[in-house]
């Protein structure tokens, strides 16, 4: 028979553990979320179900939705500004700095079709959190070519078109690397676009943008 007075009870569990994940995990399973679902869409609950959490958590951790959401964000672009800076000093011209900044663009968003996602879908909605991204690293990025744009422009070597029709012409394509479903239709007799290198084909994009948007050098 069983003393009560020894017996000890089993502490009530949540239904989920205490996060077992290291934090870039969670925010990679978190940027991933956002992506597929979009801002709105996605819940405190649904984020605690993906990240097999108690339903708190997100709101313990980080403060709230839109608190945790600027963490993800900050996760996946914080280090970007840095390698395109060091692509700037690095090059000779104005001719080799763009060039090695939108290589160096495309590369990166072809191996983060989740960013690319966000980024896309927020790009049409007129938010605070468009504001996040455009003060934390849209505008450090584009004020850190405009130089060389500007320079390229004045040469002739780049029409002279509104700021944000060179950006779309720029970015554009870069955000279009996630766009796998439709690579494999338009191209069905290829390996699958998420399989393939994608390095090769971030240069192969690359290359076809700069053809078209910089003139060659007058002789």
């Amino acid at each position: 028979m069983t003393d009560d007075r020894t017996a000890v009870k089993s502490p009530a569990r949540s239904r989920y553990a205490p996060a077992q994940l290291d934090e870039s995990e969670i925010l990679r399973r978190g940027l991933e979320t956002f992506a597929e679902l979009g801002y709105a869409a996605t819940t405190v609950r649904e984020l605690a179900r993906r990240l097999e959490v108690s339903h708190n958590f997100v709101n313990d951790r980080y403060g709230s939705k839109g608190d945790f959401w600027r963490a993800v964000v900050d996760f996946a672009l914080l280090d970007d500004q840095k390698e395109f800076d060091h692509q700037l000093a690095e090059s000779r011209d104005d001719d080799e700095r763009l060039s090695s900044v939108i290589v160096q663009l495309y590369r990166r968003s072809a191996s983060a079709s989740a960013m690319n996602r966000l980024l896309a879908d927020e790009s049409t909605r007129d938010s605070d959190r468009l504001d996040y991204l455009h003060e934390r690293f849209i505008k450090p990025f584009w004020d850190s070519i405009e130089p060389t744009i500007n320079s390229l422009t004045a040469a002739g070597r780049i029409p002279r078109v509104p700021p944000h029709v060179l950006y779309t012409a720029i970015t554009g394509p870069a955000l279009a690397l996630a766009h796998d479903p439709i690579a494999d239709r338009l191209n069905p007799a290829a390996a699958p676009a998420a399989e393939q290198d994608r390095d090769s084909l971030a240069d192969a994009l690359s290359s076809l943008v700069l053809h078209g948007l910089l003139r060659p050098r007058a002789q």
